[in-house]
């Protein structure tokens, strides 16, 4: 586990002893200076990207560092996204216009995207060297800020090395390898609802309820508040801001089990429910089953023998790991 506030990955046994810690701010090897998104291989080595040091760090099953190695070049800022080990060892996976964990570290030049690629980065030698598995799609415009209901970008990966990844409105969840690019694409009986003036009211009313509920999130800058406005109001300043993508994209998440099952998480009774039933599929296109919406949540990851990890909060709001073994494992 990774407190990227703290600096520190912690070590738990599988009856929830803690065992040992490692990690710490610095300048040096194997110290952080700006470290978010962690892989765990299947052999127990870590590895963390490091915005700051322009480097991935890899730490032994033990928490010994072994090495940094450069990332590859590339102009702008370092933008860190989930990382996502390769089950042979040698590489780790990301994806274009996936979630943002951190990003800084800014270079001469600027790069335009036409399109999402997933990258298979491989971290065997000094530096990292990047290959494309497969072009994701990019919607009309830019990377950021993604619409409202607009496509996101997930990935996961599978046993043999391919990816899975799921990149617009419709339930099409492709499958790619490294060399040959997407092969096969799993699809389910749904279809993308439009985006109509009634859902854009709709919309608009729940994410108003949300902040009258739980209160206008703080944007501070310099030491400032610069969120005053009513909820209506900062509803109706943020969706300006961010527009609304024509259709209402089925799939909010997908996660890969270590023996290749697929979890798909679509959205909820409302276009804006991001935590709706969740399918089970495996990486020949088989449907397993689906989780009703409230009965589960979507793995944070995944371990041998059925072992599945998620993340939770307490009354305090503070976060804590929760993991389980699947029935029938």
């Amino acid at each position: 586990m990774f407190d990227n506030q703290a600096d520190r990955v912690s070590v738990v046994g599988p009856d929830g002893e803690f065992l040992w810690a490692f990690g710490r701010p610095g300048e040096g090897p194997g110290e952080f200076r700006g470290a978010d998104g962690l892989a765990v291989m299947r052999d127990g080595r870590a590895v963390l990207a490091d915005y700051g040091h322009r480097a991935y760090h890899i730490f032994g099953a033990n928490g010994s560092f072994e090495r940094m190695v450069r990332m590859a070049p590339e102009p702008g800022a370092v933008t860190i996204t989930d990382i996502l080990p390769d089950p042979g060892g040698e590489a780790i996976f990301s994806a274009v216009g996936a979630q943002t964990l951190s990003a800084g570290g800014i270079t001469r030049g600027s790069g335009r995207h036409t399109s999402r690629p997933v990258e298979r980065i491989t971290i065997t030698g000094e530096g990292a060297t990047k290959d494309t598995v497969a072009e994701g799609w990019l919607p009309p415009g830019s990377l950021r800020p993604v619409k409202v209901f607009g496509p996101r970008m997930l990935t996961g990966v599978l046993p043999d090395g391919s990816v899975a990844f799921s990149d617009s409105s419709a339930y099409a969840i492709k499958i790619a390898r490294p060399g040959a690019g997407v092969w096969r694409v799993l699809r389910r009986p749904f279809r993308p609802i439009r985006v109509t003036n009634r859902v854009i009211e709709a919309e608009t009313e729940r994410r108003v309820r949300v902040w009258e509920a739980e209160g206008v999130p703080p944007t501070i800058i310099n030491g400032v508040n610069v969120r005053t406005g009513s909820p209506r109001e900062e509803v109706m300043r943020t969706l300006d801001l961010f527009g609304f993508f024509e259709e209402v994209s089925i799939v909010r998440g997908l996660r890969t089990g270590w023996d290749g099952e697929i979890w798909v998480r679509r959205h909820g009774e409302e276009p804006g429910d991001n935590a709706g039933p969740i399918d089970v599929l495996t990486m020949d296109g088989r449907y397993i089953g689906t989780y009703p919406a409230g009965e589960v949540a979507l793995p944070a990851a995944f371990g041998p023998d059925g072992l599945v990890a998620f993340i939770e909060r307490d009354e305090m709001d503070v976060r804590y790991v929760v993991v389980k073994r699947l029935r029938g494992r």
